[in-house]
């Protein structure tokens, strides 16, 4: 209808640029046109008898058609690029992955964008183009025919189908490419760099967008953070989030391969795509741990394998040392130790300076173990994860042992609390200590009475309702209630103004101020902590003895100190499970008894996969002389694979460590399976192109010659023979007639 009335296709005149053919300047037929109007004027106002509206109406009519008769005169034309017929080449490129096996009424996504094709589409472009048909998902391959559709793939590769058809077609007038799929992008392959490099070719994408944005009869557990290594007997809170469409509810269960851990309830509210949860597990016994994490159907949801993620977690049998160092008897140093000692990853040692010349110590190796009451060689100190400082008066130590103090921080990446005491903080002079810098707040100078008696209670911050160390209760709700009923402390140390970096966890909170009570911060590769009070056996001397928080804060504080504290031979994966992915990157760290980098080891890994036979790889320095090294690894069967590292100096053995991954094959198309819309609009944007829903490819057909890519010709179409033309003339007269008829005013 709208090449009858406008001869020419739609898309001439939206790329085209309006013109006059006649030569005549424009500025001769705008004065025209305002003479012709102010003649009008002149004439009709002699009619008052017609009143002002009328008179109006009229003038505008009759100016309007000289206005049109006048630019015919001028001869408009259309100025487009339109491609040659016959001489560029079209690439059709179909999403054949896995995702386009969904699909509603009986057919697929990907039967209905052939059906699609075959009906106009391919016939119309065969008229003007060379066509080419390609399909893809992990790879691109050529077809013939539509009725050649390869097996479903298991990856979508946007970024690198459209880069082998830029490159490929770098040799023929490419005047564009046509991208059918669901924009369910999996392999990385569209970062900011790849999209700019395939925008540098200049040649317009056009994406067709198949299947439905949205899935109401479908849950997806989209993001799954746990930790990967935890240790045991541990509680570990893990996050989720969950893409739904509708309002509803479902159960999360969690599996250690076929025991169940944990469940909950989930609501999944109506206003929102994404909702986030939280869940509590156990980290169970030493060793590997084939986690599961599953939601329940809903009512007839036909996905179901994206209702599950996998995760792997290692449970290391060493126990993470911590050294606790007091220099006076105490009541809050009995409570600690009671608290930790029962925690199953943690080995604490502790020494007690009792007398000038003699200190308790708990929990040691040998008879020769912390004789002097605290480490004066790197590597004793150095064998810790984590250290506690009491009331330990700054000037005790030695010049060595504060230089060592602050390098078990900074370079052997480590973990260090001060306490409050009388002795304690600004009251022991720490703050004119090495430790100081590393510290995250700036101590004030040392005062007689720093450390003093006054009530408080403790609360937990923004950051500490985040935390691991503050949680009692994942519910936040419930954990902010089972705080505010723990007993007020006894004493309260001022800790001085924060650092840039750092975080409050716990506030001091009184009936006057509220003033920070625990702090940490990073330094170097390590962290420092600051609690300011020596009263929280209060927790525990005045609730029920049933009552565990005491317990769980000092164990989870003990844990946040020592957990991150590295070992001198770690190695890791970039991922605990690999979908559909065959390469595995290992990353190993080396360090000497001082933890500074070895760089001269031979490193070698055995790797044992849960199906096939165990083979050797060496990995390689990093180049950086950091102590890492490197290492890329085939997995092509499924299942669970234990790596070993063994490492050696020479004929030293320097150490070991195991990680394990989890390979999965088949599974990362059926996640992310809805149309993806905005990434299919973001690719058609930056290359010149537009988004089309697959309904539309009729139009998407019209538009395609008059792209701007390939081999064009330049054409002038006329524009004063437009039918419209005639119409809009005859109706402007007619209309005046008839008008004229109704007012008896011929």
């Amino acid at each position: 209808m709208f090449e009858r009335l406008f001869t020419h296709p739609f898309w001439a005149y939206r790329t085209g640029r309006f013109a006059f053919a006649s030569g005549w300047p424009v500025w001769v037929l705008i004065t025209l046109i305002v003479l012709g109007a102010v003649a009008i004027a002149i004439v009709l106002s002699r009619r008052r008898m017609l009143g002002p509206a009328k008179l109006v109406l009229l003038g505008g009519m009759q100016t309007a058609l000289l206005a049109l008769v006048l630019c015919m005169v001028w001869r408009p034309v259309l100025n487009v690029e339109r491609v040659r017929d016959r001489e560029n080449v079209l690439a059709v490129a179909i999403d054949t992955s896995a995702s386009m096996a969904y699909g509603d009424g009986g057919q697929s996504r990907l039967q209905q964008a052939v059906a699609a094709l075959q009906s106009t589409a391919v016939k119309t472009w065969r008229n003007t183009f060379d066509l080419r048909l390609f399909s893809y998902a992990a790879q691109t391959t050529s077809i013939t025919t539509l009725d050649a559709i390869p097996p479903a793939g298991q990856q979508t590769r946007i970024g690198d189908a459209l880069l082998q058809l830029l490159q490929t077609g770098a040799s023929v007038p490419l005047a564009g490419i046509v991208l059918i799929t669901d924009g369910a992008e999996n392999g990385g392959t569209l970062s900011e760099a790849r999209l700019a490099e395939i925008a540098s070719y200049g040649v317009p994408v056009h994406t067709v967008g198949v299947g439905p944005e949205r899935n109401p009869n479908d849950l997806e557990i989209e993001q799954l953070q746990v930790p990967s290594v935890a240790p045991a007997a541990a509680t570990l809170t893990a996050e989720i989030v969950v893409r739904h469409d509708g309002k509803g509810a479902t159960r999360l269960k969690v599996y250690d391969q076929e025991r169940l851990l944990a469940a909950k309830r989930l609501a999944l509210p109506a206003d929102n795509d994404l909702t986030s949860y939280r869940i509590e597990i156990p980290s169970g016994e030493p060793g590997t741990h084939d986690l599961r994490f599953t939601l329940d159907a809903l009512a007839g949801e036909r996905n179901l394998i994206n209702n599950s993620r996998a995760h792997v977690l290692n449970v290391p049998a060493r126990k993470r040392r911590v050294l606790y160092v007091e220099g006076e008897p105490r009541w809050e140093y009995k409570f600690i130790r009671r608290a930790l000692e029962g925690e199953r990853g943690l080995r604490l040692t502790s020494t007690v300076h009792t007398t000038p010349n003699k200190y308790f110590r708990q929990g040691i190796d040998s008879p020769g173990e912390l004789t002097g009451g605290f480490p004066v060689e790197a590597a004793e100190l150095f064998a810790y994860d984590a250290v506690i400082i009491g009331s330990f008066d700054a000037a005790t130590l030695s010049t060595r042992q504060h230089q060592l103090l602050k390098q078990f921080v900074d370079q052997r990446g480590g973990t260090v609390l001060l306490l409050a005491g009388s002795s304690g903080l600004s009251a022991g002079a720490w703050e004119n200590a090495e430790l100081a810098r590393a510290l995250p707040t700036h101590l004030p100078e040392r005062q007689p009475r720093s450390f003093i008696q006054r009530g408080a209670s403790a609360q937990p911050t923004i950051y500490g309702l985040e935390s691991a160390v503050a949680r009692f209760d994942a519910e936040p709700k419930r954990n902010g209630e089972l705080w505010k009923s723990l007993p007020p402390l006894a004493d309260f140390q001022e800790l001085g103004r924060l650092k840039p970096g750092a975080i409050v966890l716990l506030d001091a909170v009184t009936d006057r101020v509220r003033m920070p009570l625990l702090v940490w911060q990073h330094y170097g590769r390590g962290a420092t902590y600051i609690l300011g009070t020596a009263s929280t056996l209060r927790w525990q001397m005045q609730n029920a003895p049933e009552d565990q928080r005491h317990e769980m804060f000092w164990r989870q504080l003990a844990h946040a100190l020592a957990d991150t504290a590295p070992a001198r031979a770690t190695l890791s994966s970039e991922r605990a499970v690999y979908d559909d992915e065959r390469r595995v990157a290992l990353n190993a760290e080396l360090r000497d008894e001082q933890f500074a980098p070895l760089n001269d080891a031979r490193v070698e890994l055995l790797v044992a996969p849960e199906a096939d036979k165990s083979f050797n790889v060496q990995m390689q320095p990093s180049g950086d002389n950091d102590g890492r090294y490197i290492a890329n690894i085939d997995a092509p069967s499924t299942g669970l694979y234990r790596i070993d590292m063994s490492a050696h100096s020479g004929t030293v053995d320097v150490g070991s460590a195991s990680t394990y991954v989890r390979r999965n094959d088949g599974v990362l198309e059926h996640f992310g399976a809805r149309q993806n819309r905005a990434v299919l609009e973001r690719i058609a944007a930056m290359t010149g192109g537009r988004y089309w829903e697959l309904e539309d490819l009729d139009q998407l057909a019209a538009a395609i010659p008059y792209s701007r890519a390939g081999i064009v010709e330049r054409q002038t179409l006329d524009l004063w023979n437009l039918p419209i033309v005639f119409i809009a003339l005859l109706v402007l007269k007619l209309g005046e007639w008839l008008l004229r008829l109704r007012w008896g005013r011929i």
